[in-house]
């Protein structure tokens, strides 16, 4: 059985989108968080935007590097209602996204690794399907942008099971579900 690990880069401010922002922090550790994480699944599960954006800059550098080849062949499922084709080693989840999901679950191997993809992550969260959310959160305020948890969204509660610092200022918070994951 595998689980779904979600790894999202996020400002001190809630900001998720376009984590162009991000640069100026990383460094070999993050080098290291991100290769241990992609190694260690056995697929990306996306959502289109987050695909598409992906989609763009890893093919050309898959001979630059271990990581930029991981990417690049790595399986990818990709969650959208309005892409019909993929490319790029990927499958367009059609139909019902949480019994896709919950179906990759149940089959054996490694994990199913999320990047970025804060509507998946809603969705995959309001499903219960959500195994391990890592905030990697940076020492900036963004201000604008797109919010990981937005107006609206159903109430849920999560265990810290670890964190972890890197040199950069830049933390990462690794949550679970609790066990009674849904606040009344």
């Amino acid at each position: 059985m595998s689980k779904v690990v979600v790894v999202i880069v996020v400002s001190m401010d809630g900001v998720v989108e376009e984590p162009s922002w991000a640069g100026p922090f990383w460094n070999d550790e993050h080098a290291r968080f991100h290769n241990g994480h992609l190694f260690a699944s056995r697929a990306l599960l996306l959502g289109r935007r987050t695909f598409d954006s992906l989609s763009k800059v890893w093919p050309a550098m898959a001979h630059e590097s271990d990581f930029a080849a991981r990417m690049d062949s790595i399986p990818k499922y990709v969650a959208s209602t309005t892409l019909r084709r993929a490319g790029w080693n990927a499958v367009v989840i059609k139909g019902d996204v949480a019994e896709h999901v919950s179906k990759l679950k149940r089959e054996p191997g490694r994990d199913l690794l999320v990047y970025g993809s804060a509507d998946l992550v809603n969705y995959l969260i309001k499903h219960d399907l959500v195994d391990e959310l890592k905030l990697l959160r940076h020492s900036v305020v963004v201000g604008p942008g797109k919010r990981l948890f937005p107006d609206g969204v159903d109430s849920t509660t999560w265990t810290l099971a670890a964190t972890s610092t890197f040199g950069s200022g830049a933390i990462v918070l690794e949550y679970r579900p609790a066990a009674s994951q849904r606040l009344i």
